[in-house]
């Protein structure tokens, strides 16, 4: 097998395609930098041109790995650095930190080469296992020391969906495909629970829980909404020592129905989630953690006392909760 190794800022349709003509090499090996994300360099291979060009006429892209430093990742994963504080930034406003960045790499990989494992103990090792299998349920993972790993494990294994991909995160097929249960995570000693309810969440009180410690969570991930702001979707996301939140949009019961997307298979869905009096609006936030540290029942119990009975949807008794949250939306109306 003939290979050429270049690196992700050179990947073009023009190189690609004259590496393609020469007929010379069976496989082009992309090492991208340290800190980028997988996603855009994969997206890259879909992405067509004006002239209606594309990577993927004269290449097929086949793997996505990410190396994993088995000493370090559960150091480097409760790290609370920011990449610009290390000077490792893809450009000005890369506000992501080395955690971001870990989730990213793991996420959305193939295969994951997990590397150095003669540096930790089987006991190290069974945590660093389900770190990453809390992260992505479904990437094969290899085992090794000084990086020695067979080439078929890596190269034409025809591996990669970008479909799948984006589904590769466990707190996705836990969200989105509840049905599917991954049973292999639970050797790894990971489990997983979605918290669900309708009524929405008092905005100081939800403000207080994001800021606190979640013991034994390894990842968190969903939607909520407060009773400050019933018009709007809120989403959450944990990993390590961050809890992002942030504004995604309207909820579709805010949104006039005339604007609604056409088509049988959008109004299958919402008929699927519509509650009355609700809509879709709800709390749906799926927790990933440590089976013998993550405590679902008290998490459950401190989440349903969080949320605001009886509520009624009018300005005024919207106002009427203390909302610390920063503002998602310009020009924001409740």
């Amino acid at each position: 097998m003939h290979i050429v190794i270049t690196g992700a800022g050179t990947l073009g349709l023009g190189a690609v395609e004259k590496l393609a003509k020469e007929n010379r090499f069976d496989y082009l090996l992309i090492e991208s930098t340290g800190i980028s994300e997988p996603l855009p360099v994969a997206t890259t291979f879909d992405f067509r041109d004006e002239n209606d060009q594309s990577l993927s006429d004269v290449s097929r892209l086949d793997t996505m790995v990410t190396v994993v430093d088995a000493k370090n990742l559960v150091k480097n994963y409760s790290s609370t650095e920011f990449l610009k504080d290390k000077g490792e930034v893809a450009g000005e406003g890369d506000e992501r930190t080395l955690v971001d960045l870990l989730v990213e790499q793991i996420e959305f990989a193939n295969v994951i080469v997990l590397n150095k494992v003669d540096l930790v103990t089987e006991k190290e090792l069974n945590i660093v296992r389900a770190v990453i299998r809390g992260l992505n349920a479904k990437a094969k993972i290899i085992e090794t020391s000084h990086s020695k790993v067979a080439m078929e494990e890596v190269m034409d294994t025809k591996s990669y969906n970008l479909e799948e991909a984006q589904n590769h995160p466990l707190w996705a097929q836990e969200l989105y495909k509840p049905n599917e249960h991954i049973p292999e995570t639970e050797e790894y000693g990971i489990t997983s629970f979605v918290y669900r309810a309708r009524d929405p969440f008092n905005p100081e009180k939800i403000h207080a829980f994001f800021d606190q410690e979640w013991p034994g969570v390894i990842r968190a991930k969903g939607f909520f909404w407060i009773s400050s702001r019933p018009n709007f979707v809120g989403e959450v996301s944990q990993a390590g020592a961050f809890v992002r939140h942030q504004g995604i949009g309207k909820w579709w019961a805010a949104v006039d129905e005339e604007q609604w997307p056409e088509g049988e298979k959008f109004r299958e869905n919402i008929n699927k989630i519509w509650v009355k009096g609700y809509g879709d609006r709800r709390q749906e936030i799926v927790f990933i953690g440590l089976k013998n540290q993550m405590d679902k029942n008290l998490i459950k119990n401190q989440l349903d006392k969080l949320l605001v009975k009886n509520y009624s949807f009018n300005i005024e008794n919207s106002l009427r909760f203390k909302d610390p949250f920063p503002e998602w939306f310009k020009k924001q109306t409740q």
